[in-house]
């Protein structure tokens, strides 16, 4: 059975150990492999081998207290007439992969599925019922919020649950540090409301916000760690548990424990809770803005599209669209999808696909993209792609995948945190025994602060966050750019590359060559040798057969009919045209087929040494002309090679031309290395030869022969305006189409890298150094001991201060604007904002 790659919501997460225990209890599952989980993204992605293995999933995701984030949707189900029906629209739901439960009413003709957030959603359902002859609209759907709502939501939540906290907090902090601080403060409390009463206030108020607002630490954490699993919560719940625990024993119990320890804790619980929820308040804003990219993209998807039915124009909903209708786009208009003109003209923005700020003109026959801005005209399309076909569609996808991806470097932190949690609350009772043991009197106080501190400040919440809010970041602000991660580990990988190797055609250069020379032998003339030539050629689809028959063509030679066509990769073409043979190709060629070339050998080594590629005709089995296509450099090419170089990189380009005409271009474009005269196949081995030394290898191209090489580099970079299967071979895609975007995937790549280093090196440095200052380490030589309330602080504060770092990666700005025009040889540097 096939394995297929799913990816749902997790709830409940809030750490780097959350993380390890949903990774392995889930890898444990039969027929559950490849398991990546998310924390920033709250996502969790693994390869299945059988659809019904997601409902194990969801029932495993349970067990362990994080439960996958379900959505509900009632379908209003068309056709159903008897009880067999009934059956065969529950059976062909059940089978949609993702969905945990279906219940069909005949009478009320619906059905009502719960599924797995981000696995299905309701227009697949609809139509899985469609195709067995049940057409299914949406009756009533509780479907989740976009991940940014959800966000803000549970940002406005925690708000509320702060202030609530806080305003109750604060007596009781007052009240206790008000006393020990300001000894005046304290006599007032001992001649009105009495020490007793005090306490009993504290007691009211902290007991109100320790199980009010601050529940859920123990709702989560109790179990956790009844399970044997604990996490961030765990270790709150416990360390405020035991400060809470203490102060009541001291309030109601006082004969319970010896008299020079009695004292109360309750401010330290109240005011630990208000400060994780400020923490993890400060957290979901800032998640949600890490997500800012996807819902942009989102912003530019057509929610309506005015169709032609019956002659008739209608405004349907996008998702109903069907490749083959009629769309009718007015002036300032979105265009809903993928489509191609069949009536009027207008210029089109397209600055969000290719970053060309110049609009494009689109007549009867182009094709349009889904997303971008129709300008002054009225267009009618024919729909070729819809749903999630559509090219934005695709674009989104591939960031969703690139930002749920793990990048190695999250290899060492998963395998740290996944005994952290467990090892810290070790540490913690350790520390306890150690101060109840040799600790000055009194000892029981003073094991109770260190040991709460412990617990609180070693929350590995910072760990957790601090690689994937960057590669959200990083991966987003990409998107923005033109620069899509297809596979999250590019991130990494092309921060490690030392060389670029590029394609020539399409890729340095513009890829529409033109016909600039035909040097024939003698008694064969031009207008005798091109038109023969052009015949074979017509034939073809490379780029410099289209150059050929346009120039003969453009010179009102009329091109007759070939047969008996057959091409040969990366040798040339041959026909029979008028009964007479002709070959078309390059000196390779030639010599194969036995064709003595001497006449014109030096003539085409002088053209390609001018930059030009040259190709030999010959007719009925001898050498009959040179004929020359010079295909321009893109004006940015130089430009981009030269960011390049001043960022450490060596340039090669690999190409099937002749050797002179590649020089000729590297010359002209400061290429450091040119490996010449390769067929498509030999590629392959081109990258290998340039790994030398051990060296990583991206390697840029566009065409269908590049497929095999951008898969076999370290980090394949696919032109946007490419291929299909060449994109699909590509690790990084370049939505617009010249060499500018690569230096700005260098850039987004390192910057994105450096900011994980510096995430984790603050996550792993603060925990190292605060634990052993939380248990007490400076206590016998500086008589400092760190109170619970700063050590809670100082946890809200690391990863507030992960999330805040990952966030300047938003103010990456290009390296090379693509949305200005290239000048030649120029390196258009904006300045870059502080780091």
């Amino acid at each position: 059975m096939t394995a297929s790659r799913v990816s749902f919501n997790v709830e409940g997460m809030t750490c780097a150990s959350c993380v390890g225990r949903v990774e392995k209890g889930l890898s444990g599952l039969e027929g559950v492999s490849e398991v990546s989980v998310n924390l920033a993204t709250e996502t969790a992605t693994a390869t299945i081998d059988d659809p019904p293995t997601l409902k194990d999933i969801a029932a495993e995701l349970d067990r362990l207290g994080y439960p996958g984030r379900r959505s509900k949707v009632t379908l209003s189900v068309a056709s159903m007439s008897c009880a067999s029906c009934v059956g065969r629209v529950d059976k062909a739901l059940e089978a949609v992969p993702g969905v945990l439960s279906v219940s069909v009413n005949l009478a009320a003709e619906t059905a009502t599925v719960e599924y797995l957030d981000g696995v299905t959603n309701p227009a697949a359902l609809m139509a899985a019922s469609a195709e067995i002859g049940y057409p299914a609209e949406i009756a009533e759907a509780h479907v989740s919020q976009t991940r940014g709502e959800r966000k803000a939501e549970e940002a406005q939540a925690l708000a509320r649950r702060v202030v609530f906290a806080a305003i109750l907090t604060l007596p009781v902090f007052v009240l206790e540090m008000g006393a020990h601080l300001i000894p005046a403060f304290h006599m007032a409390i001992e001649r009105s409301i009495g020490t007793q009463t005090s306490w009993l206030i504290q007691f009211v108020l902290a007991t109100i916000v320790l199980f009010g607002p601050g529940l859920a630490f123990f709702t989560k954490g109790v179990p956790a760690l009844l399970r044997g699993a604990p996490d961030m919560n765990s270790l709150v719940a416990v360390g405020t548990g035991a400060a809470w625990v203490y102060s009541v024993v001291a309030t109601f119990l006082p004969a319970l424990l010896p008299e020079g320890v009695r004292a109360v804790y309750f401010e330290a619980a109240a005011v630990i809770v208000v400060l994780i929820l400020v923490g993890r308040w400060l957290e979901a804003r800032a998640k949600g803005r890490t997500g800012a990219a996807i819902q942009a993209l989102l912003g530019l998807q057509v929610r309506t599209a005015r169709v032609l039915r019956n002659g008739a124009s209608v405004e349907v909903d996008v998702d109903d669209l069907a490749v083959g209708d009629v769309v009718v786009v007015r002036p300032g208009e979105r265009i809903p999808v993928d489509a191609e003109v069949t009536d009027g003209s207008s210029n089109v923005d397209e600055s969000m696909i290719t970053g060309e700020p110049v609009p494009v003109r689109k007549e009867n026959g182009d094709t349009v993209t889904g997303g971008t801005v129709n300008g002054t005209g009225s267009l009618t399309l024919r729909a070729r792609r819809v749903g999630a076909d559509t090219t934005l569609a695709q674009i989104v996808r591939m960031v969703e995948e690139a930002q749920g991806a793990k990048l190695p470097i999250q290899g060492l932190v998963d395998r740290i945190t996944l005994w952290f949690v467990p090892a810290v609350m070790g540490l913690a009772a350790l520390t306890v025994a150690v101060w109840l043991a040799v600790g000055p009197d009194p000892a029981l106080t003073f094991a109770l602060v260190a040991g709460v501190s412990v617990l609180i400040i070693a929350c590995p919440c910072a760990m957790g966050l601090a690689t994937p809010t960057s590669i959200m970041v990083g991966t987003g602000r990409a998107a923005e750019m033109g620069v899509l991660f297809r596979k999250g580990d590019a991130l990494q990988e092309l921060s490690e590359v030392g060389v670029i190797a590029l394609d020539k055609t399409g890729t340095v250069t513009e890829g529409k060559p033109a016909l600039t020379e035909v040097v024939t032998v003698e008694g064969m003339s031009r207008d005798e040798v091109l038109p023969l030539v052009a015949a074979v050629e017509a034939l073809s689809e490379h780029p410099i057969a289209e150059a050929i028959v346009m120039g003969a063509r453009s010179e009102g030679l009329a091109v007759p009919e070939a047969c008996e066509f057959r091409s040969e990769t990366g040798y040339g073409v041959a026909a029979s045209v008028g009964g007479r043979e002709v070959l078309v190709g390059a000196d390779r060629f030639m010599a194969r087929e036995k064709i003595d070339i001497g006449a014109l050998a030096d003539t085409e080594r002088t053209l390609a040494e001018r930059g030009r590629t040259a190709l030999y005709a010959a007719v009925d089995g001898r050498i009959a002309a040179v004929i020359a296509v010079a295909d321009p450099v893109k004006a940015a090419s130089r430009a981009a090679i030269e960011a390049l170089h001043a960022r450490g990189f060596k340039v090669a380009m690999i190409t099937g031309d002749k050797k002179e005409t590649a020089e000729a271009i590297a010359r002209e474009t400061g290429i450091d290395r040119v490996i010449a005269g390769v067929l498509p196949d030999g590629k392959v081995a081109a990258l290998d030869e340039l790994r030398a030394g051990g060296r990583k290898i991206a390697f840029v191209g566009d065409g269908i022969n590049d497929a095999p090489a951008l898969a076999h580099a370290d980090v394949g970079i696919a032109i946007g305006t490419g291929t299909d299967v060449a994109i699909e071979s590509a690790d990084v895609v370049l939505m617009s189409g010249d060499l500018r975007g690569v230096v700005n995937a260098v850039e987004v790549s390192k910057r994105t890298m450096t900011n994980i280093r510096q995430n984790l090196a603050w996550a792993f440095g603060y925990n190292t150094a605060l634990i052993p200052v939380a248990a007490g380490v400076l206590f016998p030589a500086f008589g400092l001991l760190l109170s619970p309330v700063f050590a809670a602080g100082a946890m809200a504060l690391s990863s507030v201060s992960v999330l805040t770092n990952a966030l300047r990666l938003r103010r990456i700005r290009p390296v090379m604007d693509e949305r200005r025009p290239a000048a030649r040889g120029a390196v258009e540097a904006i300045p870059q904002p502080a780091e």
